[in-house]
């Protein structure tokens, strides 16, 4: 059974807001409102979007963007790591049949 939510309060460009998250996520969410407020001030800084929504949309877009851009890269890097994985586990099983080979 998991604890009762618990309700964090976090600033996102000057405005609170109250959340409520499990205790265990509360420095996870935390850290999320901190990067989310970071990301609105550059945008809100460059002074080309005006307007608390649709600072937060452009945020929201680029966070997505730098996310799939993770993800694709995690993606790409486990694909390498199966393909190098399954060439070793070749190399490891002749060598096996050859040493198996040399015993008879």
């Amino acid at each position: 059974m998991s604890a009762a939510p618990t309700t964090v309060s976090v600033k996102i460009l000057d405005k609170e807001y109250v959340v409520a998250c499990p205790p265990e996520e509360v420095d996870a969410l935390t850290a999320a409102a901190r990067y989310l407020d970071q990301q609105m001030y550059k945008i809100r800084d460059t002074g080309k979007v005006f307007g608390l929504d649709r600072i937060a949309v452009m945020a929201a877009l680029n966070i997505a963007n730098e996310f799939l851009a993770n993800q694709h890269s995690t993606d790409h890097l486990q694909s390498e790591v199966g393909t190098r994985i399954e060439a070793l586990d070749k190399k490891v099983t002749q060598a096996l049949s050859e040493h198996k080979q040399l015993d008879l």
